[in-house]
């Protein structure tokens, strides 16, 4: 199993920090100061690979390279969008970063309606409170529906999967978080399982294939270790994200990794049954204390436990299987 981490910052200090915690892969974006311009260049991305490579770990996960809402929406421009997005792409895998984890959230991305949730000893969690959110205005996308949003999903795979098999990439979509559709008027398509069965069959690829968050597939409802086991015989699991929390979609708190309703030995041990050999990294985390809580959910303290309690599990599976 490799443990990948996203790292504060992409620092000589962090990337040693990440290989002392016993993280092999990187999971990152090409920092804004190297852009200049809707494509993400060639030259900028092989220089930062060498950069996380020469300090003994491998870049293996783009997370993510924006998928414009014209894009997303089927709006005028999107061919443009698109072109651009290819072109990244092409320069992706010219670099040899084999994973690109996206998503089909339209308009707004995960969405929390506290960030300083109180969990064990007074960590600061993010939570999601559906009733808290029925009132909400429509945004200026005004209604969009699920039918729009496959429509333009279809679109864009068939454009984009051939240029992702010809320079070796794999695309992993990551789930809607929360998986409820719609909000504020948005629709969501990616919220359950045979959702994410319709994607992979909607154009079958190599590379088609899905970002198994943990925590999203929770909040689903769904039984995860089984959920893991009938997409990763597939091979559809190219990239994982370990995460725990309590409750529902409509209703959920995350948790500490050991500290919420997901069996967590039990999901390890799904993903050593289907042969799964793709990075995983700890999702979102609670804020503890001595660190801040301007990212929340991504407290390097509360990765860093939970860092621990992954290789604690993997050592445990393996010596028991």
């Amino acid at each position: 199993m490799r443990i990948g981490m996203v790292l504060p910052d992409l620092s000589d200090s962090y990337l040693k920090l990440a290989r002392q915690m016993g993280v092999t892969d990187i999971v990152a974006v090409l920092p804004p100061r190297y852009r200049t311009g809707p494509v993400w260049e060639f030259v900028p991305l092989l220089a930062l690979k060498e950069k996380i490579e020469d300090a003994g770990l491998h870049w293996t996960v783009i997370e993510s390279l924006p998928i414009s809402d014209r894009i997303k929406l089927g709006l005028p421009g999107r061919d443009e969008d698109i072109e651009n997005w290819c072109k990244s792409l092409r320069n992706i895998g010219a670099a040899g970063i084999p994973i690109m984890c996206y998503n089909w959230m339209a308009v707004f991305n995960w969405l929390r309606t506290s960030f300083t949730t109180r969990v064990r000893g007074d960590a600061l969690a993010t939570s999601y409170d559906h009733k808290l959110m029925e009132k909400a205005p429509l945004t200026e996308a005004g209604v969009v529906t699920e039918e729009q949003l496959w429509e333009s999903l279809e679109y864009f795979l068939k454009a984009v999967v051939p240029v992702a098999e010809e320079v070796n990439v794999k695309l992993a979509m990551h789930p809607d978080d929360p998986p409820l559709s719609p909000i504020r008027g948005v629709a969501r398509i990616m919220i359950n399982p045979e959702n994410f069965q319709r994607l992979i069959d909607l154009v079958p690829s190599p590379v088609n294939g899905i970002t198994f968050c943990q925590g999203c597939f929770a909040e689903m409802g769904v039984n995860i270790p089984e959920t893991i086991k009938h997409f990763g015989r597939q091979g559809k699991i190219f990239f994982a994200h370990f995460r725990n929390l309590s409750g529902t979609a409509e209703n959920f708190r995350e948790m500490f990794h050991d500290d919420g309703d997901t069996d967590m030995f039990a999901a390890m041990k799904a993903y050593y049954e289907v042969g799964f050999e793709g990075p995983m990294r700890p999702d979102h985390v609670p804020t503890m204390e001595g660190d801040d809580n301007t990212r929340p959910g991504y407290s390097l303290l509360g990765r860093l436990f939970a860092v621990g309690y992954m290789k604690g599990l993997i050592e445990a599976v393996e010596k028991t299987m």
